[in-house]
């Protein structure tokens, strides 16, 4: 019997360092290069007009970068919820600036001319397509819109307007509490929480199954005192989107773990506050197998920075 654990032992062994191995080996490094066409927006007039660097000082108040991904038919109710809003704020405090960047992560169907129609009637200045040549994921889109943005803050906001757009004076709020002097560095994340004891009453058991054990492996792995990592409405200060996105890795659904996971490795104060969301069809989620994936990233996130496969610049 003692033989028969010490071979289960030296077998688990040898397969945590396998995995640990294959992590290491298959990381790959962040990926900030650009297509020559991403470089640039399109004016009201057609011209091409290049994009800012977030390592540029700040000209806009607020930055919204929403990526998107196949959205034509979803987008635009998002898009006239954000643009009302944002227009009404304006005229009650002109001194009030913003910008949308809407990021088509290498879109099938009119994602790009959907967005183009709300650039035409704001203006440029205001609503700005950048347009991925191929698919990144989600996160590599948000970092794309982020580094080209302008805001002193940036908002990451979903496509779909799950979650109520107004709720960005609850995240801002939150940011406001924190601390984040002398770098300017502080994140506020939006968190569907609070809801969690009803969604776990519509889900199946296999399905809220797949949550927990998510939740305990981001816990255990990654990150701690968030209690909802996954939810696609984050305010940044400028310094600490910076800090953060240039340092990031996952480019798909799994990237707002690492994100996190960077920021408390740089002490960034993070901000965690109830907003109001409702569940809305046509999710690009596929439950079991994107689970399966972010599983598999959130063990890779931990083995590759383990391994010093991945590293942080702290000098930055």
């Amino acid at each position: 019997m003692d033989f028969l654990c010490e071979i289960v032992q030296a077998l688990v062994a040898l397969a945590s360092l396998i995995v640990l191995m294959l992590a290491h080996v298959t990381a790959e490094m962040v990926n900030l290069t650009r297509h020559e066409k991403e470089k640039y927006f399109l004016t009201v007039t057609g011209e091409k007009e290049l994009f800012p660097s977030l390592h540029d000082p700040p000209s806009r108040e607020l930055s919204v970068v929403i990526p998107a991904y196949n959205e034509e038919l979803r987008m635009p109710v998002m898009l006239d919820e954000a643009t009302q809003y944002l227009e009404n704020r304006q005229k009650q405090q002109p001194s009030f600036t913003y910008e949308v960047i809407v990021v088509d992560d290498g879109s099938k169907d009119k994602t790009t001319e959907v967005a183009l129609r709300y650039s035409k009637k704001y203006g440029a200045d205001k609503v700005r397509i950048l347009t991925l040549v191929k698919n990144r994921g989600k996160g590599g889109a948000v970092r794309m819109g982020t580094l080209s943005s302008r805001g002193k803050v940036i908002l990451m906001a979903d496509a779909d307007g799950a979650t109520k757009f107004s709720d960005i004076e609850k995240v801002e709020a939150g940011l406001n509490t924190l601390n984040p002097k002398p770098e300017n560095m502080a994140i506020s994340c939006g968190s569907r929480a609070h809801l969690e004891i009803d969604s776990v009453a519509e889900r199946s058991v296999f399905r809220t199954f797949l949550m927990y054990g998510f939740h305990f492996l981001v816990w255990l792995l990654c990150v701690r005192g968030i209690k909802d990592t996954q939810c696609g409405f984050k305010l940044f200060t400028r310094e600490a989107a910076l800090k953060t996105f240039s340092s990031l890795h996952v480019e798909r659904w799994a990237f707002d773990v690492e994100l996190l996971y960077i920021a408390q490795c740089f002490k960034i104060p993070i901000a965690e506050v109830a907003v109001n969301w409702t569940e809305i069809e046509g999710s690009k989620l596929v439950p079991f197998w994107s689970w399966l994936q972010m599983g598999r990233d959130l063990i890779f996130i931990r083995m590759r920075y383990f391994t010093r496969a991945w590293k942080l610049q702290y000098s930055q």
